[in-house]
């Protein structure tokens, strides 16, 4: 089964309207919640009236800070940074609030509608305090807390002695604008309380981590919090982490003895969730006057929002540990200032960091290459590392593991996109497009990526009495064909029947430990966990077979869910009389890693620009990326063309503003503008397996956010091109406005 494209397994209930989301689950007797949130993006709380909102029949209970002061703030998932500590979120604002939407209160009633109308009967008053907007002048958090709670420093080899040697040396200042993750289904969730056990539904991406975490903030058993995932409308790393109102669900259940239900609105979503991305640059790199690339130096600055959420410092630390990318760069340095503002706190968005990164580089390689006079790809090419350096290590660590990239061949798959194209003739093409008047042109970006984040993932496999096979995982399905995948590596591993096996996931009753989906982890982790159980759970089910048969292991064999003897087919038994026989078999295995997968891509555009409108049109977008071994290549196309989607989305049109005073402008699809099938060109994928990863049995690498890594960059290339105006994209998105006024 790995290699093939069998139909998603998880897809029936999602086209037969049976599937259940977070809105679909309802427990009897429940609540609904309403948070009542700051519509200041900078101020003290002077005073919350909850009066009114409480005398309103079917108002169970209204909470402010002062009700939830016993709980600590939301403690991270993912940082390797000390000092951040101060910086958390408590689950309702005390004393101050720090951005447009923080939670300030909570109303708990009998229906949505009464819980919305009771919560506009809360009044809160505020003292208005300085609003904090420029990321690269931090203020104070507080009067003891400087606004920059952290800085990211990171480097290798003689930095200043490439400068002082180089040929050439370029400055730019690049920013990348505040979008985010914007999936179909919002945040929700629902908890309820029997006393001895807490169980929340509605979980996504990490319900192991939010178990445990909710377990300690509550001051219970973590055997006694149950975290049940769902259908789930979409991840790209907003969903699922760790928000106040989860908390919040978690604690009401318990106190009121009642089950509590909250599913935000979308104006809820564009102001409260994570927001990304969120840099500005200042880079400069040194070179030969042949386009060697011999040193690059940056300083960026990220902007945080209100607070240092779940995520902490993953976002800042990942753009400083891949800005290389697949160049050599003998020396670097960078420094990242992690900076607080009085906006939405920010977390991760697919490809987190590298995005941002990638834009960066990939500018920077372009103006090199235009200062001197020199082919933009005939620099890439040049600076590329070759497969004969691979392994390739850098001095440097991203998310706790030393970068080393496990295997490679990025001259090849250029090469292989450029053929693709026909590169010699589309050249010519845009050539003659705009000498008759026509603004077109094409750009390139290269890139790594990260996947396989361990240490580890845990699956068990179970054998039922009637044969049927469950693969049990704590890994979740964020749309990304898990089960399909599992399943595929199950049959191969096993030799079950495809058909025949289940897989559960995300359900921390089920299974003890899981690290979740995030960091394009789950088919190389989970993948080769699930592999190792197969293939312990194979070799009990030929001993069992081989008593039954009486025939030596050695001499059996195993396809389709039949154990047989090797010559003589006719000889054999099915799971099912195996299971029937032994009461079910089960086999649990781990798989565990230090170090990630590095696997890479090039994208190449092609645009046209509107000369009354300066609104750009992507003509064509194509993408070539090496995934190692592909377990469902329909899986691995699905995941690049969506990304694309979303990358354009970041290049073109997506972005959280705010006035002065720190009010959010883009509360609605009306002014967060995304792009539809209209605005989304043909995606053509080159895919490449020419260089499984030695890091895991199956040779994986992932595919969930290759898609999306050097949209900006290309898109921003081939604007410059076809404008004749090199180094004119400085910023994303390359909006009409922005685009007339350069």
């Amino acid at each position: 089964m790995i290699g093939s494209s069998p139909r998603r397994i998880e897809d029936r209930p999602l086209l037969t309207g049976t599937a259940r989301f977070a809105a679909d689950v309802t427990l009897a007797g429940q609540l609904h919640m309403r948070v009542v949130r700051s519509q200041l993006a900078s101020g003290r709380i002077a005073a919350v009236d909850v009066d009114a909102a409480l005398e309103m029949p079917g108002v169970a209970a209204v909470w402010t800070g002062a009700d939830v002061g016993d709980l600590p703030p939301i403690d991270f998932r993912m940082t390797k940074v000390e000092g951040l500590s101060p910086y958390r979120q408590p689950v309702l604002a005390v004393d101050f609030v720090r951005y447009v939407g923080e939670p300030v209160a909570v109303v708990f009633a009998e229906s949505e509608y009464l819980a919305e109308d009771a919560a506009d009967l809360v009044f809160v008053d505020y003292d208005d305090l300085e609003v904090s907007l420029d990321v690269t002048m931090p203020t104070l958090f507080q009067p003891d807390l400087s606004g920059e709670p952290a800085r990211i420093e990171k480097g290798y080899g003689d930095v200043e002695k490439a400068f002082g040697e180089a040929d050439v040396v370029v400055e730019l200042e690049l920013a990348i604008g505040r979008h985010s993750g914007v999936p179909l289904e919002t945040r929700g969730a629902l908890a309820t309380w029997d006393g001895a056990a807490l169980r929340v539904y509605g979980a996504a991406k990490v319900p192991h981590y939010n178990r445990d975490a909710v377990a300690r903030m509550l001051g219970l058993d973590r055997d006694h919090v149950h975290f049940s995932e769902g259908h789930v409308g979409g991840g790209f790393g907003i969903r699922g982490e760790l928000y106040p109102e989860d908390v919040l669900v978690c604690v009401a259940a318990m106190r009121l003895g009642r089950p509590i239900k909250w599913i935000e609105d979308r104006r809820e979503h564009l102001v409260a969730a994570n927001h990304s991305r969120d840099q500005v640059h200042r880079i400069r790199a040194a070179a030969t006057r042949d386009g060697v690339i011999t040193a690059i130096d940056d300083e960026f600055f990220h902007d945080q929002g209100a607070y240092v959420r779940t995520h902490a410092a993953t976002v800042p630390d990942l753009t400083a540990a891949m800005l290389p990318g697949p160049y050599r760069i003998p020396s670097y340095r960078v420094t990242g200032h992690i900076v607080l503002t009085n906006k939405t706190p920010a977390g991760t968005y697919r490809a987190p960091g590298r995005y941002e990164g990638t834009f960066v580089r990939e500018r920077v390689i372009d103006a090199v290459a235009d200062r001197l006079g020199l082919d933009r790809i005939e620099v890439r090419r040049m600076n590329l590392i070759t497969p004969g350096e691979i392994p390739y290590e850098r001095d440097l660590l991203a998310l706790g593991t030393h970068v080393v990239y496990d295997s490679g061949d990025y001259p090849t798959l250029l090469d292989a996109v450029l053929d693709h194209v026909d590169h010699t003739t589309l050249v010519a093409e845009l050539v003659s497009r705009r000498g008759r008047g026509e603004l077109v042109g094409m750009g390139v970006g290269l890139f790594v990526e990260k996947s396989g984040l361990g240490p580890f993932d845990e699956v068990r496999i179970e054998l039922s009495e009637d044969g049927t096979v469950e693969v049990i995982t704590g890994v979740a399905s964020i749309g990304q064909g898990i089960e399909t995948a599992m399943a595929q590596v199950c049959a191969s591993a096993l030799g079950a029947d495809f058909e025949s096996i289940r897989v559960t996931h995300g359900q921390t009753d089920r299974i003890d430990r899981g690290m979740g989906a995030f960091a394009t982890r789950t088919t190389v982790m989970t993948g080769s966990a699930t592999l190792a159980a197969s293939q312990t759970l194979r070799r009990m089910i030929i001993d069992e077979a081989a008593a039954m048969l009486e025939a030596s292991p050695a001499d059996l064999d195993v396809a389709e869910g039949r154990v047989f003897v090797v010559g003589s087919p006719g000889a054999s038994v099915g799971f099912a009389e195996v299971g029937a026989v032994t009461g079910g078999l089960s086999a649990t295995e781990e798989f565990t890693t230090d170090h990630m997968t590095y696997p890479y891509g090039v994208h190449l555009a092609v645009v046209a620009v509107d000369a009354e409108t300066s609104a750009v049109a992507v003509e064509r977008f194509v993408i070539g990326y090496d995934v190692g071994k592909a377990i469902n290549p329909t899986l691995v196309e699905g995941q690049l063309v969506g990304a694309v989607a979303q990358g354009l989305g970041g290049a073109l049109y997506e972005e959280f503003v705010f006035d002065d005073h720190g009010q959010p402008l883009a509360t609605s699809f009306m002014d967060y503008l995304m792009p539809t099938l209209t605005e989304m060109p043909p995606v053509e994928i080159v895919l490449s397996e020419a260089t499984p990863s030695p890091l895991n049995p199956l040779g994986v690498k992932g595919a969930g956010e290759g898609g999306i890594t050097a949209v900006g960059a290309a898109v921003a290339a081939a604007i410059d091109d076809a404008l004749t105006s090199p180094g004119l994209v400085r910023r994303l998105p390359v909006t009409p406005d922005r685009l007339r006024a350069v």
